[in-house]
């Protein structure tokens, strides 16, 4: 008699036989050139599959599905069936883990970056990556997305992931790598101030510290310090030190002395404002909400974490423009 264990292994083995004999028969037909008609028979099996309650199947299918379509720059059919790679994960329940978010990242960076599909799977990716809770994205998931699209050179993006990861020496470097080929000399402070106020808002003190000591040693146009030749990277590593401390009077004078500084961008009282609520007990104002563009750049960073119990979370895939 075969026991129970026994004949699981030979019904898994006769499912993963049948599959590869199925995507042969597919692969032939892409390669004929049929796409068209190979789309709609992968659509067909996935459907029968789901029904089945044969998820792992039906997403590896889909997911080789995809890459096929992809070698042969069939970009509609290929982000069709990455999206059912994601309705398989959504429609079982199944956990995150690192191979299933690497292989969404392998779609992602197949995807043309100008499509409106990558788009969309990237904002459903990262909803299904928190179990559909509207929060922002699970963090690894971020810092996979962000590796991306820095090899991409889409800094600006990049950054916006980065700062939904834990990754804060990939942030440094990445940052470094915009300041050189995008910015100006006299902004390398700009960048890492912005990095590190935006970690603060989102509470991850961490990734802030790492983000500057990386960022300031490793960027070629930043002398050895602290202290710092430019008064803004001292303002950030002094409030780092306020931060660990907690003192509210030493926040106060720190923002106070250093307003010269801060007033090259209207952006850091806005966030200074918020790291003071966090850190420092200071009460929020009056108005409860910011208003304007401003309130709206503090809200896209900000938003789901401290967001109403029952309101939409932002989009998870919209950047921050703050340059």
């Amino acid at each position: 008699m075969m026991s129970e264990q026994e004949a699981l292994k030979c019904s898994s083995a006769r499912n993963r036989g049948g599959v590869q004999r199925v995507e042969g028969k597919l692969r032939a037909s892409v390669e004929k050139g049929d796409y068209y008609e190979a789309h709609q028979m992968y659509r067909t099996l996935f459907f029968r599959y789901m029904s089945q309650a044969k998820h792992v199947e039906a997403r590896e299918l889909m997911y080789n599905g995809a890459l096929l379509f992809f070698s042969y720059n069939q970009q509609n059919s290929a982000a069709d069936l990455s999206m059912l790679v994601l309705e398989s994960l959504e429609k079982s329940d199944t956990k995150v883990a690192d191979d299933i978010l690497e292989q969404l990242v392998k779609l992602f960076s197949l995807m043309d970056p100008n499509s409106p599909e990558r788009v969309a799977f990237v904002s459903r990716a990262l909803k299904w990556s928190t179990g559909g809770s509207g929060k922002l994205g699970h963090p690894k998931l971020h810092q996979l997305l962000a590796v991306t699209l820095w090899k991409e050179q889409n800094y600006s993006e990049s950054r916006y992931h980065f700062l939904h990861s834990s990754d804060g020496e990939g942030c440094a470097q990445m940052l470094v790598e915009y300041s050189a080929s995008r910015g100006f000399r006299s902004e390398v402070d700009m960048f890492v101030a912005q990095a590190v106020l935006q970690f603060l808002c989102l509470k991850n003190k961490s990734s802030a510290s790492v983000v500057f000591t990386t960022y300031t040693q490793k960027h070629p146009s930043i002398e050895k310090g602290p202290p710092f030749v430019q008064p803004l990277l001292n303002f950030i590593w002094f409030l780092l030190l306020a931060v660990d401390g907690g003192k509210l009077t030493v926040f106060t004078v720190l923002c106070e002395q250093y307003q010269p500084s801060l007033k090259r961008d209207p952006m850091y009282n806005e966030y200074l404002d918020r790291i003071g609520q966090l850190f420092f007990g200071v009460p929020p104002k009056q108005s409860s909400s910011y208003g304007g563009l401003l309130g709206n750049l503090l809200n896209s960073l900000m938003g789901s974490g401290e967001e109403e119990e029952g309101e939409e979370a932002q989009e998870d895939s919209s950047p921050i423009e703050l340059d």
